[in-house]
């Protein structure tokens, strides 16, 4: 079988690795396994993978969080994050760090699948997307497709995969009051589920990371309670 991507399966549960490359190998992906955070950092730095699958509860001082923050700092990888049902502070501490999405355990394994389908399909689509070099401007905020950048006020900010998906779908839908569950279907390509705070935690990411606006310092993206996010239309916006 001709494999098409890779994922790098951290967790110390070897009975989970052994179920999950069973599962997955068949699908048409190439499983590689790490059962502590420091022999996973080695080798998510060691070779290009599609995917990390990285649960939060591994044993030592390298936690999965730990090992979210030291890959951060080195690669963009899509990371889909494992963690205990419940631990919804883990959850929301590692999209605040840079996790892509996260699966609460247990989860059944086509769930996961799923999931691991649409993050993959969302990276190569901007893959795709990046062999031009089309630009969207929106008052001093300017979204670069070729390199996946972002230029905020002159300066140049660094979004994971995610948030400049959300991003790029807020300032295209901007002055217009987006809720949640659309922003999550367009973006995540899933519903939401009760409690989930995903979206918040990823749009939180992305209003301290672009600051106020240009036109008296109002907020560039704004929490319309109780149904979701607008991004606000500056007042000299020029569209290209």
């Amino acid at each position: 079988m001709d494999f098409s991507d890779s994922i790098l399966i951290i967790d110390d549960d070897k009975d989970l690795c052994s179920l999950l490359e069973e599962f997955l190998r068949p699908e048409g992906f190439e499983i590689e396994t790490a059962y502590d955070g420091h022999e996973g950092i080695e080798k998510a730095l060691s070779r290009r993978y599609s995917l990390i699958v990285l649960d939060v509860m591994l044993p030592g001082k390298l936690d999965g969080l730990a090992v979210l923050e030291q890959i951060r700092q080195k690669l963009s990888i899509p990371v889909l994050m494992l963690s205990a049902k419940g631990e919804d502070i883990d959850r929301i501490t590692g999209l605040e760090m840079g996790a892509d999405d996260y699966l609460p355990k247990p989860f059944n394994a086509r769930e996961l699948l799923a999931r691991i389908r649409t993050i993959l399909r969302r990276s190569k689509s901007n893959s795709m997307k990046g062999l031009n070099t089309f630009k969207y401007v929106l008052g001093d905020l300017e979204l670069i497709y070729g390199s996946r950048k972002v230029i905020c006020s002159n300066e140049p900010i660094e979004l994971t995969s995610m948030e400049f998906d959300l991003l790029e779908f807020l300032v295209r839908n901007a002055g217009r009051v987006v809720p949640r569950d659309e922003l999550a279907k367009k973006v995540m390509e899933r519903n939401l589920t009760p409690y989930d705070r995903s979206i918040d935690v990823h749009v939180s990411r992305l209003r301290k990371k672009l600051g106020s606006a240009d036109n008296g310092g109002n907020e560039r993206i704004k929490a319309v309670r109780g149904t979701g996010y607008i991004y606000t239309i500056p007042l000299t916006a020029e569209s290209k």
